[in-house]
């Protein structure tokens, strides 16, 4: 039988305070998510395990980033709901992970333009040794930093949904 020990308010408070001064990625470490939310207005990208964010990271978008992309080099990132179907180390953005886009709408909507509907979309690092974080400059692409894509390679499989909502 084991005794159960009295949770006091302090230590709950305590235990939440080293929590907070934990490194991220203790904290990730082992972490497994089941579903990627992509919020674009709030440059968040969100991880979650059975309906609840486990992690979230700041993310920089296409140039142009208003609107779902349309077609090749448009600037834009996608919106809706595609899936992670592969990943790559051979990238000059650190770790990247492909987005399943583009979907036969996509490509559909490029066609009434007459132009390619693109596919090198991904959830990437930053090239070299992380700069390029304080603006939007991918040409489509989910930047985040090199530490996160880590984090994020390690938590999500191929075959993971993901949401990228505007």
């Amino acid at each position: 039988m084991t005794a159960r020990l009295p949770v006091t308010r302090r230590a709950l408070l305590s235990g939440a305070a080293a929590l907070l001064v934990l490194p991220r990625g203790a904290f990730a470490a082992g972490l497994k998510a089941d579903y990627i939310v992509v919020t674009k207005a709030a440059r968040r990208l969100d991880l979650l395990s059975h309906g609840e964010i486990v992690a979230s990271y700041p993310i920089r978008l296409g140039v142009n980033p208003v609107g779902p992309k349309i077609f090749e080099l448009d600037g834009r990132t996608p919106e809706g709901i595609y899936t992670i179907d592969r990943r790559s180390r051979n990238t000059p953005y650190h770790r990247a992970l492909h987005i399943s886009y583009p979907q036969a709408e996509n490509r559909a909507r490029a066609a009434q333009y007459r132009l390619p509907p693109g596919g090198a979309i991904f959830i990437h690092g930053t090239p070299g040794r992380g700069r390029r974080f304080e603006r939007d400059w991918t040409d489509g692409c989910i930047a985040v930093s090199n530490r996160a894509i880590e984090e994020i390679w390690d938590a999500v499989a191929d075959g993971t949904p993901i949401e990228i909502r505007p």
